[in-house]
């Protein structure tokens, strides 16, 4: 490894390429637009290359950070991703969509006196060099076990626990509802901050090693989980997320143009309906958008709704700017292209015409006051502040929940009061003998790289089970 230079931190962060926002704003192409091999190796050139790594720590599945950056630096794209293979199945979609300025940038020692290396535009870059110029060389598995392995949701801790065991020599078969695999990756993710084609290829890549896929399985339903037993699987690893939607639970949300995010978001993304008449998945397409909440889903919805031809999208939240909590650079786009924020603003009911259409919200202002339970600074109205906003469409976007399609269907699998499953948070073992969980089912919507580090604890718990016994 390099030693630290007298120049390196004098070079200036190199900027990711990115659509302009006045064009961008009318089309679902992928936003920024990668790094040249020429600024990854300049960027690389600013790893420190520290003895003891804080990115890697502040990495939720521990990639060797500066071995990949390094391997860039010097040019070995092909070693460089190798690298990242041996910890993250999942690279091109991580460079993405991580959070990475409150992971590993954020543990970033460039970072105390400057800003931080560019971890995740280095991992994307690494990915995207080897799906576009790369060999096609896959990585080395171990000889077959025998046992067989049953991953139940395609989304990413699905995926990188697929990944995991496949690797370990094991039989896998992954179970996907959707027509498309991928999960909340595929429906959920718009197509310019997460091109489909990407999920694809990495799905693509674990089946060329040999993984399985079901599509149009819904288990809970068509088959149970026992069942699964039954037909031969050795173990069990439910990772199917929670995509039950939560609405605002105020007087007019049943009226025509009042869509949860999770509908509005799989209508657009997973069936293309950006693309009617063509795709036949029409969509409410509003000229006067408001969105309720502030999360990553917010944004991509309300970035969505201007890309679909809303003359005008406001996001409305009941708490200010610094307790927002999508990623800096989901907000910052936004902004950029015409989103308003409406923010100490809280809905108090949605207003209709005759016809039972939507045509306003009244919403009330609001300051903050002591902090809650989660932290926050609790939201508390202002009397007398009411006031209307016109709009012809409206999304919530304020969380989802635990479907209960499959959990209800599973006898022995203990639920929290939320409905989620209890698992072992260091193995992810459930209360259900072979049966594994991990992901949003268990901790409610977090991140894709959260729900990664819990299928790669639980990949290892399961490979210790099926070697040697529960």
């Amino acid at each position: 490894m390099a030693e630290k230079g007298a120049t390196q931190e004098k070079i200036p962060r190199q900027p990711m390429p990115e659509q302009k926002p006045e064009i961008r704003r009318r089309n679902f192409d992928e936003v920024p637009l990668g790094l040249s091999p020429e600024a990854a190796k300049l960027e690389a050139k600013r790893c420190l290359q520290c003895k003891k790594p804080a990115c890697v720590a502040g990495c939720p599945v521990g990639v060797d950070i500066p071995k990949f950056i390094y391997c860039i630096r010097e040019g070995d794209f092909k070693q460089s991703i190798r690298s990242l293979w041996t910890r993250n199945s999942l690279p091109a979609v991580c460079g993405r969509v991580c959070p990475q300025e409150s992971q590993c940038e954020g543990s970033c020692i460039v970072g105390k006196s400057g800003k931080p290396v560019a971890i995740g535009n280095l991992e994307r870059f690494a990915a995207d060099y080897e799906r576009l110029q790369g060999t096609g060389e896959l990585p080395p598995k171990q000889k077959p076990t025998g046992k067989k392995v049953a991953v139940v949701g395609s989304g990413p801790s699905g995926l990188t626990v697929a990944g995991d065991l496949v690797l370990k020599g094991h039989d896998v078969t992954l179970f996907e509802a959707f027509h498309k695999p991928g999960g909340v990756l595929v429906y959920g993710i718009p197509e310019f901050r997460l091109p489909k084609d990407i999920v694809f290829s990495e799905v693509g890549f674990l089946e060329k090693l040999g993984v399985k896929l079901e599509v149009n399985a819904v288990v809970g339903r068509i088959v149970s989980v026992d069942e699964l037993f039954e037909q031969g699987f050795d173990a069990v690893y439910l990772g199917v997320g929670a995509g039950l939607p939560q609405f605002l639970n105020i007087p007019g949300e049943n009226l025509i143009g009042v869509l949860s995010a999770n509908e509005y978001l799989t209508r657009t993304n997973l069936m293309k309906a950006y693309r009617y008449p063509e795709y036949d998945t029409p969509i409410p397409r509003g000229k006067d958008v408001v969105v309720f909440g502030a999360g990553n889903v917010a944004m991509d919805s309300a970035r969505t709704a201007m890309r679909l031809g809303a003359d005008r999208v406001r996001v409305v939240y009941r708490r200010s700017r610094q307790e927002m909590p999508a990623r800096a650079a989901e907000i910052h786009h936004a902004e950029e292209e015409g989103i308003e924020f409406f923010l100490l603003t809280s809905p108090v009911r949605f207003l209709g015409n005759e016809k039972g259409r939507l045509i306003g919200v009244e919403c009330l202002k609001m300051e903050l006051g002591e902090p809650d339970e989660s932290g926050r600074r609790r939201p508390v109205p202002i009397e007398g502040s009411e006031f209307q906003m016109d709009c012809d469409l409206a999304v919530v976007a304020v969380g989802a929940g635990a479907n209960p399609l499959l959990t209800q269907t599973t006898e022995g699998l203990q639920l929290n009061k939320r409905g989620y499953i209890v698992a072992d948070p260091e193995t992810g073992k459930t209360t259900k003998k072979g049966v594994w969980a991990g992901g949003d089912i268990v901790t409610g919507s977090a991140t894709v790289i959260l729900a990664m580090g819990a299928g790669r604890k639980a990949a290892d718990s399961i490979h210790k089970y099926l070697t040697w016994g529960w």
